[in-house]
């Protein structure tokens, strides 16, 4: 689970990279692009309406890594308790062996 989480959380960086530094958008809602290639009608019109379709893409994304962030923040944080309660068993279990270990340096 956590290899989607990064790869899907790459991915939208690399997107998000793509779309601010790209020299062939142009600027973003104001129609076509400089490579001939649009991002649907709306965009394509240019105005407020393009203007307004990339704020709500970018307030999408952003909230989509948002999510992606938390997501992998939890699945951290239980991989760290699942680690704490291993180490827990594996103490005990050192202390089971030198327990006998005493026992048996005692029987001699």
């Amino acid at each position: 689970m956590s290899r989607f989480l990064l790869r899907a959380n790459l991915r939208g960086c690399i997107a998000s990279q793509i779309r601010k530094a790209s020299d062939q958008l142009g600027e973003l809602g104001k129609g076509a692009g400089k490579g001939g290639g649009g991002g649907g009608s709306v965009r394509e019109a240019g105005g407020a309406f393009g203007k307004r379709e990339v704020a709500e893409e970018e307030r999408y994304f952003r909230q989509k890594e948002k999510e992606q962030m938390e997501a992998l923040r939890k699945h951290h944080a239980e991989e760290i308790e699942h680690h704490k309660k291993e180490i827990e068993r594996l103490q005990k279990e050192i202390d089971r062996h030198k327990g006998k270990i005493r026992k048996l340096k005692h029987d001699d």
